[in-house]
Protein backbone atom coordinates (compact mmCIF):
# COMPACT_ATOMS: atom_id res chain seq x y z
CA UNK A 1 0.00 0.00 0.00
CA UNK A 2 1.27 3.42 -1.13
CA UNK A 3 2.35 5.64 1.94
CA UNK A 4 1.06 8.99 1.17
CA UNK A 5 2.26 12.61 2.78
CA UNK A 6 0.98 13.14 6.17
CA UNK A 7 0.98 17.05 6.95
CA UNK A 8 1.88 18.44 10.45
CA UNK A 9 -1.54 20.03 10.22
CA UNK A 10 -5.06 19.19 8.42
CA UNK A 11 -5.73 20.01 5.28
CA UNK A 12 -8.03 18.94 2.25
CA UNK A 13 -5.54 17.85 -0.39
CA UNK A 14 -2.18 16.36 0.69
CA UNK A 15 -0.85 16.81 -2.94
CA UNK A 16 -1.24 20.34 -3.07
CA UNK A 17 0.05 20.49 1.06
CA UNK A 18 3.10 18.41 0.51
CA UNK A 19 4.16 21.08 -2.31
CA UNK A 20 3.91 24.26 -0.08
CA UNK A 21 5.90 22.64 2.60
CA UNK A 22 8.69 21.66 0.44
CA UNK A 23 8.72 25.01 -1.63
CA UNK A 24 8.76 26.67 2.15
CA UNK A 25 11.57 24.29 3.42
CA UNK A 26 13.83 25.12 0.03
CA UNK A 27 13.09 29.04 0.83
CA UNK A 28 14.21 28.40 4.33
CA UNK A 29 17.49 26.23 3.24
CA UNK A 30 18.26 29.11 1.14
CA UNK A 31 18.22 31.64 3.82
CA UNK A 32 19.72 29.89 6.29
CA UNK A 33 22.73 29.40 3.28
CA UNK A 34 22.82 33.63 2.68
CA UNK A 35 22.75 34.09 6.62
CA UNK A 36 25.50 36.75 7.35
CA UNK A 37 26.94 37.35 10.98
CA UNK A 38 26.20 40.55 12.97
CA UNK A 39 29.53 40.53 14.00
CA UNK A 40 32.29 40.85 11.61
CA UNK A 41 34.98 37.79 13.42
CA UNK A 42 37.25 37.93 10.12
CA UNK A 43 40.95 39.04 10.43
CA UNK A 44 41.94 42.99 9.60
CA UNK A 45 43.47 43.09 5.90
CA UNK A 46 46.87 41.90 5.07
CA UNK A 47 48.63 45.15 3.54
CA UNK A 48 50.01 45.37 0.14
CA UNK A 49 53.62 45.81 0.93
CA UNK A 50 53.64 42.77 3.04
CA UNK A 51 51.66 40.26 0.71
CA UNK A 52 54.48 41.59 -2.45
CA UNK A 53 57.60 41.86 -0.81
CA UNK A 54 59.51 44.49 -3.17
CA UNK A 55 62.86 44.19 -1.64
CA UNK A 56 63.06 40.79 -1.50
CA UNK A 57 61.84 40.48 -5.60
CA UNK A 58 64.68 43.11 -5.97
CA UNK A 59 67.83 40.87 -4.38
CA UNK A 60 66.69 37.77 -6.68
CA UNK A 61 66.71 40.14 -9.48
CA UNK A 62 70.12 41.56 -8.57
CA UNK A 63 71.71 38.26 -7.78
CA UNK A 64 70.61 36.59 -11.36
CA UNK A 65 71.69 39.88 -12.90
CA UNK A 66 75.12 39.10 -11.42
CA UNK A 67 74.71 35.13 -11.67
CA UNK A 68 74.50 36.03 -15.58
CA UNK A 69 77.05 38.71 -16.04
CA UNK A 70 79.57 35.86 -14.22
CA UNK A 71 78.23 33.23 -16.92
CA UNK A 72 79.17 35.52 -19.87
CA UNK A 73 82.67 36.82 -18.43
CA UNK A 74 83.39 33.16 -18.09
CA UNK A 75 81.74 32.10 -21.85
CA UNK A 76 83.92 34.78 -23.18
CA UNK A 77 87.26 33.53 -21.62
CA UNK A 78 86.38 30.23 -22.55
CA UNK A 79 85.41 31.42 -26.24
CA UNK A 80 89.77 33.35 -26.19
CA UNK A 81 91.00 30.05 -25.01
CA UNK A 82 89.49 28.03 -27.29
CA UNK A 83 90.83 30.14 -30.46
CA UNK A 84 93.92 30.85 -28.91
CA UNK A 85 97.18 28.97 -29.50
CA UNK A 86 96.94 27.65 -25.98
CA UNK A 87 99.97 29.95 -24.90
CA UNK A 88 100.61 30.35 -21.30
CA UNK A 89 100.49 34.11 -20.50
CA UNK A 90 100.56 34.17 -16.47
CA UNK A 91 104.70 33.82 -15.97
CA UNK A 92 105.80 35.42 -12.73
CA UNK A 93 109.23 37.27 -13.93
CA UNK A 94 109.70 38.25 -10.81
CA UNK A 95 111.50 36.45 -7.31
CA UNK A 96 109.26 36.41 -4.19
CA UNK A 97 110.95 39.02 -1.87
CA UNK A 98 109.71 39.51 1.94
CA UNK A 99 110.44 42.66 3.52
CA UNK A 100 110.83 41.20 6.87
CA UNK A 101 113.18 38.04 6.41
CA UNK A 102 115.92 39.71 8.14
CA UNK A 103 113.73 40.33 11.54
CA UNK A 104 111.98 36.43 11.39
CA UNK A 105 115.65 35.33 11.07
CA UNK A 106 117.14 37.09 13.98
CA UNK A 107 113.76 36.16 15.75
CA UNK A 108 114.27 32.20 14.95
CA UNK A 109 117.99 32.75 16.17
CA UNK A 110 116.98 34.05 19.19
CA UNK A 111 114.73 31.69 20.11
CA UNK A 112 117.35 28.33 19.12
CA UNK A 113 119.71 30.19 21.42
CA UNK A 114 117.34 30.50 24.02
CA UNK A 115 115.91 26.90 23.84
CA UNK A 116 119.81 25.97 23.42
CA UNK A 117 120.27 27.63 27.05
CA UNK A 118 116.82 25.96 28.49
CA UNK A 119 118.69 22.87 27.49
CA UNK A 120 121.84 23.33 28.88
CA UNK A 121 120.35 23.95 32.31
CA UNK A 122 118.25 20.80 32.51
CA UNK A 123 121.03 18.57 31.68
CA UNK A 124 122.93 20.21 34.21
CA UNK A 125 120.27 20.10 36.80
CA UNK A 126 120.98 17.28 39.44
CA UNK A 127 117.90 14.89 40.23
CA UNK A 128 116.69 14.90 43.93
CA UNK A 129 115.93 11.63 44.35
CA UNK A 130 118.90 8.99 44.86
CA UNK A 131 118.38 5.97 42.69
CA UNK A 132 120.70 4.33 45.40
CA UNK A 133 118.40 4.89 47.92
CA UNK A 134 115.26 3.97 46.03
CA UNK A 135 116.60 0.75 45.01
CA UNK A 136 116.99 -0.42 48.49
CA UNK A 137 113.89 0.71 49.61
CA UNK A 138 112.37 -1.35 46.84
CA UNK A 139 114.38 -4.17 47.99
CA UNK A 140 113.96 -3.76 51.69
CA UNK A 141 110.04 -3.19 50.69
CA UNK A 142 110.55 -7.10 48.78
CA UNK A 143 112.06 -8.65 51.42
CA UNK A 144 109.14 -7.60 53.92
CA UNK A 145 106.88 -8.89 51.76
CA UNK A 146 108.31 -12.30 51.31
CA UNK A 147 108.85 -12.59 55.19
CA UNK A 148 104.80 -11.60 55.60
CA UNK A 149 103.60 -13.75 52.64
CA UNK A 150 101.82 -17.12 53.29
CA UNK A 151 103.75 -18.64 50.15
CA UNK A 152 106.91 -17.72 49.05
CA UNK A 153 107.27 -15.81 45.91
CA UNK A 154 108.74 -17.18 42.59
CA UNK A 155 109.07 -16.00 39.54
CA UNK A 156 106.00 -16.89 36.76
CA UNK A 157 108.07 -19.50 35.39
CA UNK A 158 108.77 -21.24 38.51
CA UNK A 159 105.30 -21.04 39.33
CA UNK A 160 104.27 -22.15 36.01
CA UNK A 161 106.43 -25.22 36.06
CA UNK A 162 105.02 -26.08 39.92
CA UNK A 163 101.33 -26.04 38.50
CA UNK A 164 102.22 -28.35 35.75
CA UNK A 165 103.87 -30.70 38.43
CA UNK A 166 101.05 -30.85 40.56
CA UNK A 167 98.43 -30.78 37.76
CA UNK A 168 100.27 -34.14 36.62
CA UNK A 169 100.39 -35.42 40.45
CA UNK A 170 96.40 -35.28 40.21
CA UNK A 171 96.55 -37.22 36.99
CA UNK A 172 98.47 -39.72 38.49
CA UNK A 173 96.48 -40.10 41.29
CA UNK A 174 93.21 -40.15 39.67
CA UNK A 175 94.18 -42.94 37.35
CA UNK A 176 95.36 -45.22 40.16
CA UNK A 177 92.34 -44.19 41.73
CA UNK A 178 90.48 -45.92 39.27
CA UNK A 179 92.52 -48.72 38.33
CA UNK A 180 92.20 -49.36 42.66
CA UNK A 181 88.41 -48.84 42.06
CA UNK A 182 87.92 -51.25 39.31
CA UNK A 183 90.11 -53.90 41.50
CA UNK A 184 87.96 -53.67 44.37
CA UNK A 185 84.67 -54.26 42.09
CA UNK A 186 86.40 -57.16 40.64
CA UNK A 187 87.35 -58.64 44.52
CA UNK A 188 83.32 -57.92 45.17
CA UNK A 189 82.17 -60.14 42.43
CA UNK A 190 84.53 -62.66 43.24
CA UNK A 191 83.45 -62.79 46.86
CA UNK A 192 79.72 -62.74 46.29
CA UNK A 193 80.41 -65.68 43.72
CA UNK A 194 81.78 -67.45 46.58
CA UNK A 195 79.12 -67.33 48.63
CA UNK A 196 76.36 -68.15 45.91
Amino acid sequence: MHRSYQPAVPTCNRYLQQRWDQADYQQHKSKVQKATPTVDTTGPQMPAHLQVKLKKLQLEEERLAQITRDNQILSSKLADIVNSKGTVQNWNSYSCKSLNVEKRQREQARISQENQATLQRIVACESEYSQARLRGEWERVQRLRSDIGRYPRRPKAQQESKKKKICMGEEERTVSGESSGSEQEEKNTEDSSTEE
